[in-house]
């Protein structure tokens, strides 16, 4: 026979590219709904619907006014997930978020607790301006994204599936912001900056926002649907080359291993969740892009969002005013492919 492919194997081959065919079909018509209500910002688009297809949180940086509060409702109705959103406050306390137990009493007096679900308790969650809260407060929200549940006086609360965090922060420099420890940001699959919009899309903002009605955005799929893809998409096999290449650009990234550059400038270096998120989201990516393999290039486009909240410069880097953006460019660029 010669043939070392079983017929289930070929059978099994060819079901996976269907599989991927299908998901790519819908990740196609979720980007042409989305673009209906979201102008220009197609980086930001990408990297965020990224996260949520490989089944993680993002943390979206801007100044205010950026349309990420807009984003965040759109891709909630397009995904058909349930959404809710909390504005982060100063004096907001974990169980704003987590909920809380309040005590019933019945006819015969008989006492009671119940708990009554915080707003954590939705398929997507936006937390605004993340940074405006206190470190408690911050921490009981990036534990649930952690650990997928709640626990109130002992008892555990599941969280519904799927599970998305999609947080913003504003940059540092605003008056008022408690920073999230390095710990915390790692639980960010990605980082999203998002900048002002190119002159076009302002003028189609300007044109398409300010009339008497505005596009609203009808949802594609469903969040059982969204499960299939986010596995469909942990199953994708990356070629032997593209995790050669992720091993490559983490490691350089750390000092100590050898790449001068990174020596003289970083502090300290992501750890092994950097590589993970590179291998899920160069996956996403490829279907994003219709493609049905990772390739070198999906690596190095996810490079920043993916490194620049995992590691941090030298205070002698910094006072040269180098960026970390610039130094993962710089990486990114030496990745072989």
């Amino acid at each position: 026979m010669g043939m070392n492919t079983t017929p289930e194997a070929v059978l099994d081959e060819k079901a996976a590219i269907e599989a991927a065919e299908h998901a790519l079909a819908d990740i196609a018509l979720i980007r042409q709904e989305v673009s209906k209500v979201i102008f220009g910002q197609e980086r930001v688009v990408e990297n965020t619907l990224l996260a949520i297809l490989s089944g993680g949180h993002a943390l979206l940086v801007g100044v205010p006014g950026l349309a990420k509060t807009k984003l965040v409702t759109t891709l909630g109705s397009v995904l058909g997930l349930d959404a809710n959103r909390i504005q982060f406050t100063p004096d907001l306390m974990p169980s704003d978020i987590v909920g809380t137990e309040v005590m019933d009493q019945d006819e015969t007096g008989r006492r009671s607790f119940r708990f009554v679900k915080g707003p954590v308790f939705a398929q997507l969650l936006m937390a605004d301006e993340i940074n405006r809260a206190s470190p408690r407060t911050q921490s009981a929200l990036l534990q649930s994204m952690q650990e997928y549940h709640v626990t109130i006086a002992g008892q555990r609360y599941d969280l519904p599936a799927p599970f998305h965090v999609l947080a913003t922060q504003n940059p540092l420099e605003q008056e008022g912001t408690y920073p999230l420890p390095e710990a915390q940001l790692d639980r960010f699959l990605l980082q999203v900056d998002v900048g002002y919009p190119g002159l076009d899309a302002e003028r189609q903002i300007l044109l398409e926002t300010t009339g008497l009605s505005e596009a609203t955005p009808q949802s594609v799929i469903t969040a059982a649907r969204l499960s299939e893809i986010q596995r469909l998409i942990r199953q994708m096999p990356v070629s032997e080359k593209v995790v050669d290449a992720i091993l490559a650009l983490v490691r350089s990234a750390r000092p100590g291993q050898g790449t001068t550059e990174t020596d003289k400038h970083v502090a300290w270096g992501p750890g092994p969740r950097a590589g993970q998120a590179l291998m899920l989201c160069a996956r996403a990516r490829a279907l994003y892009e219709g493609r049905l393999a990772p390739s070198i290039d999906d690596v190095r486009a996810l490079a920043e969002p993916v490194l620049q909240h995992r590691m941090a410069l030298t205070f002698a880097a910094r006072a040269e005013g180098m960026s970390v953006r610039d130094l993962i460019a710089g990486l990114a660029k030496k990745v072989d492919g």
